[in-house]
C-alpha cells in the first residue's frame, strides 16, 4: 500500500497559488516539527521557489528536542530562508512571524503603498488555521482536528502595510516517497479513506522500535520492545490497552487506532519521524524507483502496449493526471 490524497478542492487550490503567488513577497510554509520534510510540500517548493521563505516548524511540543534542532539548523543554511519553532497553542509564540518576514523583505511594508504581502500555505491539519487565530486574536479561520477543513483564500490585516493571504491545506498529486505517505497518515494530514490504519500503525512502529522502544515500554507497559515483530507489538499493544473482542482475541484495528491516537496526542512522548539525513535518503531512493518506473512505462508505450492519450482540445478541459501509487512492500522480519 502508498498513501495517496488529492481530492478535487486541493486542485483548484493549486490553481489560486499560481496566481497569487504572482503577487507575494513572502511564503510562510507551516510543516509539522515531527515530520518536517515530509509535510513541505514539493509542489508549492516549485511554485515559489523564487520567494523567501519562512519555515514554521509547528506542533513543536509533539516533536523530539534534538530532530527539531536538526530540522531548523537544516533549513536556515538554505539561502532565503528562514526557520523557526512553534507551538500555537502559545498565543505570544504566534507574533513572532512577523519580524522574520519583514527580515526577508525589508523593502517592503514601510507604507500602505507598499505593503507586505506574505502567504500562509501547509499541508492539511497542521495547524495553520489555529495560528491564524492566535494571531488575529479571534476566530477568523476555521480550525478542526481534520485533514481538509479549510476550502476558501483569506486575506488578514495583521499589522499596517501587512497582509497574510491565507490558503487551503494542500498535499500534491503523487507522493513518491513510500514512507512520507505513512508519515502524513500517522500524523493526521490525510483523509481517513486514503490510507488503512494497521498498515500505517506496522510502519509507525516500524520506526519506533527502532528510535523510540523506551516510550512504547512504558506507555504500554511492555517488555523487550525490540524483539518482537511490528504485528507481534501491535498485538501485545491492543491487549495492554483492552483492545479485545469475542474470544479474547486483540480487535487489530482498534490496536492501530489507539496507537496512531497516543502518536498524534502526544500520549508516546515527544516523537519525531524524521530527521535531514533520513529524508535525504528516502527522497533518493523514492525518486531512484520513479525513475525506473517512467523508463518502463515508456518500454511499454514504444512497444506499442500502452496506448497514448490523446491531446486535448484545449487547456480548459484538460484533466488532472491519474495518481499513481508508489510501489510499496514490507519490511522483512528482523
Amino acid at each position: 500500500m502508498a498513501v495517496q490524497w488529492f481530492p478535487g478542492h486541493m486542485h483548484l487550490t493549486k490553481k489560486t497559488l499560481e496566481e497569487r503567488i504572482k503577487h507575494i513577497d513572502v511564503v510562510i510554509e507551516m510543516v509539522d516539527a515531527r515530520l518536517p520534510g515530509s509535510s513541505a510540500n514539493p509542489m508549492l517548493a516549485a511554485l515559489t521557489a523564487k520567494r523567501p521563505s519562512l519555515k514554521v516548524l509547528n506542533k513543536q511540543d509533539l516533536a523530539d528536542p534534538a530532530c527539531t534542532a536538526l530540522w531548523l539548523a537544516h533549513y536556515n543554511g538554505r539561502e532565503g530562508t528562514r526557520a523557526i519553532a512553534l507551538d500555537t497553542t502559545d498565543g505570544n509564540a504566534a507574533r513572532r512571524l512577523i519580524a522574520p518576514c519583514r527580515e526577508l523583505a525589508p523593502s517592503r511594508g514601510n507604507s500602505m503603498a507598499r505593503p507586505l504581502r506574505v502567504m500562509i500555505c501547509g499541508i492539511p491539519n497542521v495547524g495553520k488555521s489555529t495560528l491564524i487565530n492566535r494571531l488575529v486574536g479571534k476566530s477568523a479561520a476555521k480550525a478542526a482536528d481534520e485533514a481538509g477543513v479549510t476550502r476558501n483564500e483569506q486575506r488578514i490585516v495583521l499589522e499596517d502595510g501587512f497582509y497574510l493571504f491565507d490558503t487551503p491545506g494542500m498535499l500534491w498529486p503523487r507522493i513518491i516517497v513510500a514512507q512520507s505517505g505513512y508519515n502524513l497518515a500517522a500524523s493526521g494530514a490525510v483523509g481517513r479513506n486514503a490510507f488503512d490504519d494497521q498498515e500505517v500503525a506496522l510502519e509507525l512502529l516500524d520506526y519506533l522500535q527502532a528510535h523510540y522502544a523506551a516510550e512504547l515500554a512504558t506507555r504500554y507497559q511492555l517488555r523487550e520492545v525490540e524483539a518482537l515483530q511490528s504485528e507481534e507489538l501491535l498485538e501485545a499493544i491492543g491487549r495492554s490497552r483492552g483492545a479485545l473482542q469475542a474470544g479474547n482475541q486483540v480487535n487489530l484495528q482498534k490496536a492501530a487506532e489507539l496507537l496512531i491516537h497516543d502518536f498524534r496526542s502526544g500520549a508516546l512522548g515527544r516523537i519525531s519521524l524524521e530527521t535531514p539525513q533520513e529524508y535525504a535518503r528516502w527522497l533518493a531512493e523514492g525518486r531512484q524507483l520513479d525513475a525506473e518506473r517512467q523508463l518502463r512505462k515508456d518500454e511499454l508505450k514504444s512497444a506499442g502496449h500502452i496506448r497514448s492519450k490523446p491531446m486535448p482540445r484545449s487547456p480548459a478541459v484538460k484533466k488532472p493526471a491519474p495518481f499513481k501509487a508508489a510501489p510499496r512492500s514490507r519490511k522483512p522480519a528482523r
